[in-house]
């Protein structure tokens, strides 16, 4: 479950195993605050965080940061900042030695950073992740610790606002069974992980007017078997398998779900990968990947073929 949650923060999903929290004054992250007063605007900034990098961006505060995770993609100037290492393994020396005001990760991450950060006197910030709202609630939280309330506000309302767009745009079209795959074996069906009722991403396939097949989870990630598969039978199959760490990504996609020629997605011909990380980021992109989505599961509706 290590490797789903690495891909779907750093990727992650969202991810997302994707997994599993933010406290004014001196709460904890996992209360739902920041560990420190929000008096001053931080300087300094440090992303642990995809999502979180992707957020700060949006609201206009990339120009404070001063270091992401070994992961973030987004913005592309995130290649010219200190990389400060994995998801759950940053090295708290070079974080101390770059001096941060405020430190801002995944709530998922919480467990295996805020004490230590906080340790060196520095504020934290942890996010929530794993439903639509939690995303849209992410973006607030980040502009309240950041100083950029009215941005994040505005964010909130756009990211908002993009996703019923989309949902309006599918509310009469036929509900597809959908099944999200968010991590496997390259190159195999082995070790199928899907977006399960309650994620993000399944959000965002009802969205696009599509019903997620996968059986309920805890966390809202659940393993399947192949025999699984094969008996939930999905309309259209959405493969959001990313590049692996160090390595490239070849695999013919297509040719590797032929291997369940009787799954009806394949034999229609609609087994669509989806390569782009922010798919899988509880980020403003929610409203991007409702629309990438619903272009998939009703072409028709979007001029798509």
């Amino acid at each position: 479950m290590k490797r789903l949650s690495n891909k779907v923060v750093a990727a992650g999903v969202v991810l997302l195993s994707l997994a599993l929290l933010l406290g004014g004054g001196c709460k904890r992250a996992g209360s739902g605050g920041t560990s420190a007063p929000r008096a001053v605007k931080p300087a300094r900034i440090i992303s642990l965080s995809p999502s979180t990098t992707e957020i700060l961006a949006g609201l206009g505060a990339f120009d404070r940061v001063v270091a992401v995770s070994n992961y973030c993609t987004y913005p592309p100037e995130v290649n010219k900042l200190p990389r400060v290492g994995g998801w759950n393994n940053p090295n708290m020396e070079q974080i101390a030695g770059l001096r941060p005001d405020l430190v801002v990760f995944a709530d998922a991450q919480a467990q295996f950073v805020r004490d230590k950060v906080e340790a060196m006197g520095v504020r934290t910030l942890a996010v929530p992740g794993r439903t639509l709202e939690d995303a849209l609630k992410a973006i607030e939280m980040t502009g309240a610790a950041t100083g950029d309330t009215a941005a994040a506000h505005d964010l909130a309302e756009q990211t908002r606002a993009r996703v019923e767009t989309v949902r309006l745009a599918t509310e009469k079209l036929p509900r597809r069974r959908v099944l999200c795959v968010v991590d496997r074996v390259p190159g195999t069906l082995r070790d199928i992980y899907t977006a399960a009722g309650g994620s993000f991403i399944a959000q965002l396939i009802e969205a696009a007017g599509g019903d997620p097949v996968s059986p309920p989870a805890q966390g809202g990630w659940g393993k399947l078997q192949k025999e699984a598969v094969v008996s939930l039978d999905p309309e259209v199959i959405l493969d959001l398998m990313m590049h692996k760490e160090g390595g490239t990504f070849d695999e013919d996609t297509l040719a590797v779900w032929k291997e369940l020629p009787t799954l009806r997605a394949v034999r229609d011909g609609r087994v669509y990968p989806v390569r782009d990380e922010t798919v899988l980021h509880p980020s403003q992109f929610v409203g991007d990947t409702a629309r990438k989505f619903a272009e998939l599961i009703h072409p028709e509706a979007f001029g798509k073929k």
